[in-house]
């Protein structure tokens, strides 16, 4: 196995002036696993297509292990890719097409047999093997291109948004399949999705980007506990944190639409201008009518069981009403819809963020 490193790496795109991927710096211990998520056109697919020879590198480096593979054919790398599409071949078996790499590889034919036993047995694949894979679902057929990868025995797995042509109940079994085979296998993997859920509950480490720009590479419960600006607090997290602009006042708090919320004041000594503060859904409370709260005015309960969230708009005059505030609530509260809450918090649950960089100020 091996470590991979992207050193200045960048990818300009042909008859585009803004780069793909721009300037990342980035390490990937041996085998660890390394999630790549943000948003459409941030530039994680590429980045991984660049590890792969998929793209060409504009500039900068990328190495496997102590090899500089930067302009080296795709063929040679050692890597083994798992697209989104499964891009299995329909007229071959599920063995045929497991086993059709090593073939081209001219491994013989007792060794390929071997070894697709071994990756249908890990996968639970070995009553499938004579299908062809119109007879497979879509889980299936993507164990099927997993086992196709695990058989090469490669340095580095690729794996670009492999789960999400399956539905969701399915996606949520087939990603915990995948990090357990990985755990299992100890080979590093570096996997791109779209999906913060499953970069969270899958990665030992993610890598946020944004318009090709690495934000922050942490692990999951860092990037929640700690996010670097806005961009990563806004993004990571189900329901996402609800974000609040204002403005510091004499008192050395924080006025939001008229109401002061008490933040840490080390934070606000860093601040130049206005700021931006970020609570999780978890970290309001509701509150009594005779407690000082921020007001909102309930639109919807989402009842799930074993708890709820309301989400619902500033009850205060002259605010953005279109703005939504999630709030994790206890299940089967005695909610009515179109009813005024109070929520407060505590110091230590708000993070604060300067709004014109983004930057954070919170310790």
């Amino acid at each position: 196995m091996a470590s991979v490193s992207f050193e200045h790496a960048q990818r300009i795109y042909p008859g585009s002036e803004t780069p793909a991927v721009d300037d990342l710096n980035l390490e990937i211990e041996d085998g660890e696993f390394m999630v790549l998520v943000g948003p459409s056109g941030c530039g994680k697919s590429t980045s991984l297509r660049m590890l792969a020879g998929l793209e060409e590198v504009t500039a900068g480096t990328i190495r496997i292990g102590d090899r500089d593979i930067t302009h080296v054919p795709p063929k040679d790398r050692d890597i083994a890719m798992v697209f989104q599409n499964y891009a299995l071949y329909p007229h071959m078996s599920v063995a045929e097409n497991m086993g059709f790499a090593l073939k081209m590889a001219g491994i013989g034919k007792a060794e390929r047999t071997t070894r697709v036993q071994e990756a249908a047995k890990l996968l639970d694949l070995e009553e499938y093997l004579s299908r062809k894979p119109k007879a497979l679902s879509g889980g299936q057929r993507q164990r099927v291109a997993m086992g196709r990868a695990i058989v090469r025995q490669p340095q580095v797995f690729c794996m670009d948004e492999p789960l999400s042509n399956l539905d969701a109940k399915l996606r949520v079994s087939t990603r915990t399949q995948i990090a357990a085979l990985q755990q299992r296998l100890g080979i590093t993997t570096v996997y791109v999705t779209h999906d913060q859920v499953e970069a969270m509950t899958m990665g030992d480490r993610v890598a946020v980007l944004k318009d090709g720009i690495l934000q922050q590479v942490d692990t999951p419960l860092a990037l929640y506990d700690r996010p670097a600006n806005l961009f990563v607090a806004g993004f990571i997290g189900s329901p996402a944190m609800n974000l609040l602009t204002g403005k510091v006042n004499a008192n050395g708090r924080v006025e939001v639409d008229g109401h002061e919320l008490l933040v840490d004041r080390e934070a606000l000594g860093r601040a130049d201008g206005e700021v931006t503060l970020g609570v999780r859904p978890e970290s309001w409370r509701v509150v009594g009518d005779e407690e000082d709260g921020y007001p909102v005015r309930v639109a919807v309960i989402e009842e799930l069981g074993a708890d709820a969230f309301l989400y619902g708009t500033p009850a205060v005059e002259g605010s953005d009403m279109l703005h939504q505030m999630v709030v994790r609530v206890e299940a089967r509260r005695d909610l009515v819809k179109g009813a005024t809450v109070k929520l407060a918090t505590t110091p230590d649950k708000v993070h604060v963020f300067d709004t014109a960089s983004g930057a954070r100020l919170s310790a």
